[in-house]
């Protein structure tokens, strides 16, 4: 019943978060594009630009202010409850998988000696102290200088791909980036853009002018927020693919991703105003490249080998019983599992054989299995298996 609550659990906050990341991420885009479509039709001071759209069959007229209208209408829509309940759900998926399974899926004894206590401390604190270092770092002289402030930014998120691998599994690592990059974003909109907005609000209400450093503040953190979505989306479906966070370089693959994501960012970000510069023209190949590059990083890692003696299956189905059957059975032994983990037993030698492929690459290329290696499993072990799969992976 427990395991049965656990994966329901799971099932819809995932959901929800999925949901309420598309409503973000799908307002966040369109604003951007809005502001680099505006165009300048009318001799009006109070008027940034205006943009003309269609869809479903009907026309739309949107008109910017360069601070704000002499009078604000009856109904005013905010854009603020997309990115809190994108965090909430995110850390409460978090909180669910990684923090109620923190022996299994947050700590690597192999990687770091923690206890439980000790790594979700560590998680909530470098998630707080992200924010504040950023914060200070945009509300310092340097954020005046958006190029030095891009690299004081680039560098902060650095730390945290270099980092949290030095203390997490691949696999929580990874997610933690993700959510590292994700609490920032959706802090500029709690403590920055909103605030500033209604600042703004207040203001027209009291029949006064509303400072411009307000929009010109929410502009820069809008900005941000829309060249980090593309990383913070790829940590997001990462932990499916331990190719990447199980490498060993699986930091410089992190950085790789924050680097490409927003050379596309840049890219579509001027394709959309209708101004493509040549960083603009030279962003999407630079992105195809970099992907490139990692791709072939990671395919460095694949060293197969058929030579040698052949590799008896029953040396195989030895490991197999003690590293991992105590997850991937009928009845499972480990207490953190009533069931097999995705359904995937060890049992026979078939189903052993039916899944060498995922025996591979969670098992050999990397050493995401077992979880956090809790069977300690040896490379000479993870070595055998691989001969074994390179060599047919018979069971005859």
């Amino acid at each position: 019943m427990t395991s049965l609550l656990f994966d329901w659990a799971n099932l819809l906050i995932r959901w929800a978060h999925v949901l309420a990341g598309i409503m973000w991420i799908g307002t966040s885009f369109y604003f951007i594009w809005l502001d680099s479509s505006l165009r300048k039709r009318k001799a009006d001071d109070a008027i940034a630009g205006e943009s003309w759209m269609v869809h479903g069959g009907g026309f739309y007229q949107v008109e910017k202010y360069l601070v704000a209208p002499e009078k604000l209408p009856e109904e005013l829509h905010w854009f603020k409850y997309e990115a809190y309940f994108t965090w909430l759900t995110g850390f409460a998926l978090m909180a669910i998988v990684y923090y109620w399974g923190a022996e299994a899926f947050l700590i690597n004894p192999s990687v770091m000696e923690l206890s439980v206590r000790e790594a979700i401390g560590i998680s909530l604190m470098s998630l707080l102290a992200g924010w504040i270092v950023y914060d200070l770092l945009c509300r310092m002289p340097i954020g005046n200088h958006t190029g030095l402030l891009a690299v004081a930014v680039f560098a902060l998120i650095a730390a945290a791909c270099i980092g949290y691998p030095q203390v997490y599994s691949g696999r929580a690592a990874y997610l933690h980036i993700g959510a590292f990059i994700g609490t920032i974003m959706a802090a500029n909109v709690l403590f920055v853009i909103i605030p500033g907005q209604k600042k703004t609000v207040a203001a027209l209400l009291k029949g006064e002018v509303p400072d411009p450093a307000y929009g010109k503040q929410a502009k820069q953190r809008s900005l941000h927020n829309n060249y980090l979505t593309l990383p913070v989306l790829f940590m997001m479906i990462s932990n499916h693919y331990p190719i990447v966070f199980g490498h060993d370089l699986s930091w410089m693959i992190a950085l790789g991703i924050v680097i490409a994501g927003g050379l596309i960012r840049h890219f579509f970000n001027q394709f959309d105003s209708g101004n493509l510069t040549n960083s603009g023209r030279f962003a999407l190949p630079a992105a195809v490249l970099a992907i490139l590059a990692l791709i072939v990083v990671t395919a460095s890692r694949i060293e197969l080998s058929a030579d040698g003696e052949p590799v008896a299956f029953a040396d195989v189905q030895t490991i197999v019983a003690q590293r991992c059957l105590s997850c991937h059975s009928a009845a499972p032994t480990n207490e953190a599992f009533e069931e097999a983990p995705g359904g995937v037993m060890f049992d026979t030698a078939a189903s052993i054989a039916q899944y060498a492929d995922q025996i591979v690459s969670q098992s050999v290329l990397t050493d995401t299995m077992p979880l956090g290696n809790l069977t300690e499993m040896t490379a000479e072990e993870r070595t055998l298996l691989g001969t074994w799969v390179a060599q047919g992976a018979h069971i005859d």
